[in-house]
């Protein structure tokens, strides 16, 4: 591991900059993703046990935000200092908006001390006391020992404490599945949520298809959606013992929402709506083992870097491969992620450990990739990606959701059905505010400019009955006997007080990622906003810091001119 990621990482390393101590279980910290900032420890007169040095390890200092809550040791507290401590642990749980992480044996200042095995079990039992008097279950990720300067073993213990807040049903985190076309994506996504490995011709993924064609070619060309749920206690809840959606929402605490996409180039809108539309919180690239980064890989790792979209790549088909051919496809993968256009640190997970790790390093710091290989038929390495997903904490935190409920109502549309018995339905997401059932709301624009009024009358989520929706959740929303003729994609149900006007005339940054010819004035180009797809013709280009006349942009310019024309140039749109 070089100085950079082991800074990035915030390993355990010894003080002075010499080597981690420990394999890899032990050289990497938990508390933050930041450098190895903490103090050094004091040193003690105590015996060099094995030649090791004296010098202690230590994690990043403990943050005061965050989900992550460092203790020494909870043995027989007091009455107040135990409603003390119930009381931190509310707030570490609305910081991680339903998930926190405790590391029992480390002092406030990263320094890891360990405890005997005694009292490390009294402190997982006051630990669980708290747990309870707040409804929150607790699972012990992982151990580990530490030798610093002492005869007797000592260990440090990394809890998991989960609880559903008690405005919602389930923790719930979207994930949009990239990748080129026949790397295996909607058989990943079979195998996770059917919980029955492939049989190496493409069994696993037939559930997932929604029409006749893509059966056929064996090719996604629309969006699906695939549940995968986690009981409190970590363990997998999908279609192998839950017969219906609705029983694995009632039956999860955690909810992980695969929004699989196309992969073959021509249904690249596609991919970009649902990209743009349904708000992922992060993304899987997907890369076939045996062909490496090929097709539109390129452009899908392009378009999650344009639209800031966190993401971690899964290697698949491993076992078509030899070793050797896995290993040269991660180096290509990692050559491509330390380019400067992508500024990524990869962390290739071998264990259950480096799950763990870069569950929460992932959360944590925006540069890092975790890198998983696997395979859907013989199921190797497979569990480390489901250790991974139900660590994984939600990567917005309650700050900002606390400030998107605080606005006013806006639901995109981007289904829309006709369901007997129910009226005309509506799916979406909702990106600000707080929506419930009955209220008056209004939808547009329509093709004269206008917004119609309606009610909600019902709402569900996942297949389960909603009373209310907040902000950053999707869902399906009945209308009652509103005309659905009336109805688009890409419109949106607004709070009346927004008081909603269209445009016609706006002004955009580009960055020009990839296209064959030149880019210049008048030139018809398809906009994504969100839910909205709309044809526009380029009316003037004018670079951002000088506000001079381009003529046209192009992909490969004279080095001299890249940083004029490949900045950030701004465009005049005009809607066709």
């Amino acid at each position: 591991m070089d100085s950079r990621v082991s800074e990035l990482f915030g390993g355990c390393c010894r003080p002075g900059g010499g080597p981690a101590v420990g394999g890899t279980l032990k050289a990497r910290g938990a508390g933050s993703s930041s450098g190895c900032g903490g103090p050094k420890g004091k040193k003690k007169n105590g015996r060099n046990r094995g030649g090791k040095a004296n010098n202690p390890p230590y994690l990043p200092p403990e943050a005061e935000d965050g989900n992550i809550e460092y203790k020494l040791k909870l043995v027989n507290p007091s009455q107040y200092r135990f409603e003390h401590l119930v009381t931190q642990m509310k707030w570490r749980l609305q910081e991680g908006r339903g998930e926190a992480v405790y590391q029992i044996g480390v002092e406030d200042n990263g320094l890891l001390v360990g405890l005997a095995e005694e009292e490390m079990r009294a402190s997982l039992k006051t630990l669980h006391r708290m747990a309870e008097k707040v409804g929150a279950d607790i699972t012990v990720l992982r151990e580990r020992e530490v030798d610093y300067d002492s005869d007797m073993p000592r260990k440090i213990t990394e809890v998991l404490v989960r609880k559903v807040p008690d405005n919602q049903q389930f923790l719930d985190l979207r994930v949009a599945v990239l990748g080129n076309v026949d790397s295996g994506k909607s058989t990943l996504l079979g195998v996770l949520t059917q919980g029955e490995l492939d049989n190496g011709r493409g069994r696993a993924r037939l559930n997932l298809f929604r029409h006749l064609h893509e059966i056929q070619s064996g090719r996604t060309s629309s969006i699906s959606f695939e549940i995968l749920g986690f009981n409190s206690k970590g363990e997998v809840v999908n279609y192998s013992d839950s017969r219906t959606a609705e029983e694995i929402c009632e039956s999860s605490s955690k909810m992980i929402t695969f929004i699989d996409l196309a992969g073959h180039h021509k249904y690249l809108h596609t991919t970009i709506f649902g990209l743009t539309s349904y708000c992922p919180d992060c993304a899987l690239l997907l890369v076939s083992a045996n062909t490496g980064i090929a097709g539109t890989t390129r452009e899908h790792l392009g378009l999650a870097l344009a639209l800031k979209v966190p993401f971690f790549v899964v290697v698949s088909k491993i076992d078509l491969c030899a070793k050797t051919t896995v290993e040269r496809t991660v180096r290509q993968l990692e050559r491509v992620l330390k380019q400067p256009g992508c500024h990524k640190v990869p962390m290739l997970v071998t264990s259950e450990d480096d799950a763990v790790t870069a569950a929460q390093q992932f959360a944590q710091s925006p540069n890092v990739t975790p890198i998983f290989t696997l395979s859907s038929v013989s199921g190797e390495s497979l569990d480390l990606l489901k250790v991974f997903l139900n660590i994984l904490p939600p990567l917005t935190n309650s700050k900002e959701q606390e400030e998107l409920m605080q606005q006013l109502t806006e639901f995109q549309v981007d289904e829309i059905y006709t369901v007997p018995e129910v009226g005309t339905v509506v799916g979406g997401t909702l990106s600000s505010g707080i929506c419930r059932e009955g209220d008056q709301l209004v939808v547009g624009p329509t093709d004269d400019g206008c917004f119609l009024e309606l009610r909600v009358c019902s709402i569900q989520r996942n297949r389960s009955a909603c009373r209310v929706l907040r902000a950053g959740q999707a869902a399906t929303l009945a209308l009652g006997d509103f005309d659905r003729a009336l109805l688009r994609k890409g419109m949106v149900m607004v709070s009346p007080e927004m008081n909603p006007t269209i445009c016609s005339v706006f002004e955009a940054e580009i960055v020009l990622l990839f296209h064959a010819t030149t880019f210049r004035r008048g030139f018809q180009v398809t906009v994504h906003v969100g839910n909205v797809r709309q044809t526009a013709v380029v009316e003037k280009i004018h670079a951002k810091v000088t506000f001079k006349h381009v003529p046209a942009l192009r992909k490969r310019q004279d080095p001299n001119l890249k940083h004029n024309i490949l900045g950030f140039p701004s465009l005049h749109l005009l809607n066709k």
